[in-house]
């Protein structure tokens, strides 16, 4: 599925310019990590080749479930539930 970035909770758009601008991180020693994709939802590639970023969640008392994934290629993707779904995140119209 596809998710328009628009679409998304405000804090989305914010994680994407971040990881555009390489930081600052809310999460430094857990955003930039490696996703190791073990779910098998993304699509298959090398170990590494995925990183993952907290995408704040208000009134959480900690990182909260939404991530954005984001690949070697550019492409991103957004979870809500903590890996257990995801949709490639259309940035633009």
């Amino acid at each position: 599925p596809l998710a328009r970035l628009g679409d998304l909770p405000p804090e989305a758009a914010r994680t994407v310019d971040l990881i555009e601008r390489g930081g600052p991180f809310p999460e430094p020693e857990h955003d930039g990590g490696v996703f190791g994709n073990r779910e098998e939802l993304l699509p298959d590639e090398d170990y590494g080749y995925y990183r993952e970023y907290t995408v704040p969640t208000p009134g959480s008392p900690d990182r909260g479930a939404r991530r954005i994934i984001a690949g070697d290629g550019g492409e991103l993707y957004w979870t809500a539930d903590h890996y257990a779904s995801f949709a490639r995140i259309v940035v633009g119209s």
